[in-house]
């Protein structure tokens, strides 16, 4: 048995179900992320495992142990909201403290305890500090150590970076993740920033309308992708509508114009309505003798690190993305030829 256990767990609000039939197994020591939309259910699954709002139907167990209606002081979990919450009042020694102090641990266990956990989050030299003496990220740091000092079995996340500036944040998403597998403590975050879940989770929990759409390793959730919101949820994507055929040439899908793209089609009748999904770092620009697709630059985009180009095509405008090789970019109203790999196509069912 999985070391937490969520079976058909739902919570209705009268008859709307703000989560729906969620069932999900973690393992001691994963780092998996609730990854949707605004209002999809995630934050909702987190406060149910906290024990913050009662559940409707479903069970939990934690370590074999069924936590369904435990009050939230009886579940032992570490929590870290989106505003941190520390005290104020108190210097980052005492905030650290605190649920050590509620649990009655003699004072010299405080105390190294204390000292391990500022030393992990790198503020050991930051004890006799208050909060509103240090960074924001020197803040979510005291907010974890907080959270770990009481060895939880669970450690949840609520968005622990959303407050962050954007290289802050890029920074804090590694430094989390190293804490994690440190301390090895099983973690649970709550996240609407696909970048954020891809790179640092075990696996990654796609939630839409109440509902766990896709539960998969970020590798696989990005590559194969199971359904058109999940495509153009994690990462960008060119969705293009065809029909599946199969003859002797073997499996392929008529687009648009009569363009055909060959597919991996396991799982889809022949003659199905289909879409096909094409991230746009698999699309590059070639010469016309290779060229699979003829269009033309119609806007493009610096982003640093690669070159992001929208380009009008016969199939309808396609996003194409390139890396910044210090190379001069594609002129925008040019005309281009483009090509892409035989099998990265995917291929979806098309949505009713």
């Amino acid at each position: 048995m999985s070391f937490l256990n969520l079976e058909g767990v739902s919570k209705y609000y009268g008859d709307f179900g703000a989560l729906i039939d969620m069932t999900l197994s973690v393992e001691r020591g994963e780092f998996i992320s609730l990854l949707g939309p605004s209002g999809c259910g995630k934050t909702t699954t987190l406060q149910a495992i906290a024990g913050l709002v009662p559940v409707t139907r479903g069970r939990m167990t934690l370590d074999g142990r069924d936590i369904t209606n435990l009050p939230v002081n009886q579940r032992g979990l570490g929590i870290v909201f989106q505003s941190y919450a520390l005290f104020p009042h108190m210097t980052v020694a005492e905030n650290v403290s605190f649920g050590l102090e509620m649990r009655k641990v003699p004072t010299h266990e405080r105390n190294t305890r204390i000292a391990q956990m500022l030393k992990l989050v790198h503020l050991d030299g930051h004890a006799t500090r208050y909060p509103r003496e240090l960074s924001g990220g020197q803040r979510q740091r005291v907010a974890i150590a907080r959270a770990l000092v009481i060895a939880p079995p669970v450690l949840l996340l609520d968005e622990p970076l959303s407050n962050l500036d954007a290289k802050l944040r890029e920074e804090m998403q590694f430094e989390l993740r190293r804490i994690q597998r440190k301390v090895g403590t099983t973690t649970i975050m709550v996240t609407h920033d696909q970048a954020e879940a891809l790179s640092i989770s075990d696996r990654v929990v796609v939630m839409e309308a109440g509902r766990a759409t896709q539960i998969d390793a970020p590798y696989r959730l990005y590559e194969h992708p199971r359904s058109e919101f999940i495509s153009g949820f994690v990462g960008k994507t060119n969705l293009l509508p065809g029909r599946l055929v199969r003859d002797a040439g073997g499996t392929s899908v008529t687009l648009a114009q009569g363009q055909r793209i060959d597919v991996d089609a396991n799982g889809f009748a022949d003659g199905s309505a289909v879409t096909v999904c094409l991230r746009p770092e698999k699309l590059f620009f070639t010469d016309e003798a290779r060229g699979t697709l003829a269009g033309r630059i119609e806007e493009r985009f610096f982003l640093g690190s690669q070159w992001l180009y929208r380009v009008g095509t016969p199939l309808g405008d396609l996003e194409v993305s390139c890396a910044n090789d210090g190379s001069a970019p594609v002129e925008e109203h040019a005309p281009v030829h483009l090509a892409w790999a035989g099998d990265v196509a995917r291929l979806l069912a098309t949505a009713v």
